[in-house]
């Protein structure tokens, strides 16, 4: 997954929770290998050589219900969580010190919109050449997910799944008390924003500051929008809880992507939440639950 990964679990034998933890492991392992833009023997590379030459594929049951909430997003959103954006990539690189040639945004911005694409399960169809897909914005979420139903499936009632910040908690810890996980302050690594309590349910989270760049004093962040191809600049980090990490996450980032709107459209879309503005302006339902010391609650797994 490129990020630091854990899993903690309680149960009554040491045994017990590694052969469960390696069941989980494993999954995760799978959706990787199946869903890695970073290797070539992909599932996904497989396709995007197919958007390349243009032409149509068929996907299996499991990608098929991902590219259905892939859509669902991209009509949640306005058009703007849409999997085809992240060949903007190409243009943003942020290790060079530098922007990207607006030539270039608009060259790539030809090969951007879910809208070029048919989708008719189970065939996805590449009309326009040069295109790509990238599962980046749901797989990890939806990885958490399948990794906590493994667990609980087990008889696991006490545990929790980390992948990268993208968390699914299984149940309390075992003496019933909550997890304490602290949300990280944008523009202070070291420095907790807020400490969440959480009995079960799911935690993640979307911002500016894992990859950025910073010109003339503007700091730039990955979450492009894929209308403009330029990165969002009103929020600086998002956090959401809600049942399934894979909802949690794709509302932080729809919220991200929203930018001035973001704020109004999490409190319609009704999961507790955390919002910091890039001026260090907070808001949101969870610092009302923070301050009243609530645990958020659910047990509830596929």
């Amino acid at each position: 997954m490129g990020t630091p990964c854990e899993i903690q679990l309680f149960t009554n034998t040491h045994a017990k929770a590694r052969q469960v933890a390696d069941a989980a492991i494993a999954d995760v392992q799978r959706l990787e290998s199946l869903y890695s833009r970073y290797r070539e023997d992909s599932l996904l590379s497989a396709i995007n050589r197919v958007a390349t030459a243009g032409g149509s594929i068929a996907v299996d049951a499991e990608t098929a219900g991902l590219l259905n909430y892939a859509a669902a997003c991209h009509g949640q959103s306005d058009g703007l969580f849409d999997i085809t954006s992240g060949i903007l990539r190409r243009a943003w690189r942020f290790d060079s010190g530098r922007l990207p040639d607006q030539a270039q945004i608009h060259g790539l911005l030809d090969k951007v919109g879910w809208h070029k694409l048919r989708w008719e399960s189970p065939v996805l169809e590449f009309s326009t050449r040069g295109m790509e897909i990238d599962f980046g914005g749901v797989v990890k979420e939806y990885a958490v997910d399948h990794a906590a139903a493994i667990c609980w499936q087990a008889g696991v009632r006490h545990g929790m799944i980390n992948l990268g910040g993208d968390i699914k908690v299984i149940g309390p810890r075992a003496d019933g008390s909550p997890w304490r996980i602290g949300i990280r302050h944008p523009r202070d690594k070291d420095a907790m924003l807020q400490t969440i309590l959480l009995r079960g349910g799911a935690l993640a989270s979307s911002g500016d500051y894992e990859r950025c760049i910073t010109v003339d004093g503007v700091r730039y962040g990955h979450v492009l929008n894929p209308k403009t191809g330029w990165p969002v600049r009103h929020l600086a980090a998002v956090s959401v809880v809600g049942e399934f990490c894979v909802v949690a996450g794709s509302a932080s980032t729809i919220a991200m992507l929203k930018e001035e709107s973001g704020p109004a459209w999490l409190e319609r879309f009704g999961l507790p939440h955390l919002w910091v503005d890039v001026r260090g302006e907070t808001g949101g339902s969870l610092v009302t639950v923070q301050k009243s010391n609530m645990a958020y609650n659910n047990t509830q797994h596929e």
